[in-house]
């Protein structure tokens, strides 16, 4: 008995299999492990560049009490997807911190890109949450608000009133749908 594959679903299977267990490969701690000299270089050098362009992220950033940004998060998924990146949080220009930014998800999806994610805190009580939990699941306390290039049009900073606002910028690839659904950061303590 001869069994043919052809209209099944191994090939995009297979692809599927292949796709994560390169992404797997690209997150593991050994494979992107960064010093923290590089990554607050990084991180330091993304918020620049994010307030040169933006000029409601320099706005957010004077009023906010911290800065956490993550230079490059690397998303990939087909069906199942995760995304994963590390970041360096900056008070008053300088690094208070390091933190890893990890998720996954599940659905319609397919694609790898890259961007990057600045979270402006707004609040000391906000920025206490982060430093007391043991892994912060984004979705929970704080509130997080997200402004894409359209609603970064249309803010006001005189009328700020969440704890934290996060702006993603520098996308590449192709994946659509940039959210903090199923996130979440963690302090790590990089050499």
């Amino acid at each position: 008995m001869k069994i043919t594959r052809s209209g099944s679903i191994a090939r995009p299977a297979l692809f599927a299999a292949m796709l994560l267990s390169g992404a797997a490969a690209c997150w593991s701690p050994a494979a992107r492990a960064a010093s923290a000299a590089e990554i607050a270089r990084d991180s330091t050098q993304a918020l620049r560049q994010l307030q040169a362009s933006e000029p409601k992220a320099r706005a957010l950033a004077e009023k906010a009490v911290a800065v956490l940004v993550f230079p490059k998060i690397v998303k990939a998924g087909m069906l199942v997807g995760g995304e994963n990146g590390d970041g360096a949080l900056l008070k008053k220009g300088r690094v208070e911190a390091y933190y890893d930014l990890s998720g996954a998800s599940f659905g319609l999806q397919a694609g790898i890109q890259t961007f990057s994610y600045a979270l402006f805190f707004m609040n000391e009580q906000a920025l206490q949450y982060l430093d007391r939990s043991d892994g912060w699941a984004l979705g929970a306390a704080p509130n997080v608000v997200v402004i894409n290039k359209g609603a970064a049009a249309s803010m006001s900073t005189t009328t700020l009133t969440q704890d934290v606002y996060a702006i993603p910028f520098g996308q590449e690839g192709l994946m659509a749908g940039i959210g903090l659904e199923g996130t979440k950061i963690t302090r790590i303590h990089p050499q």
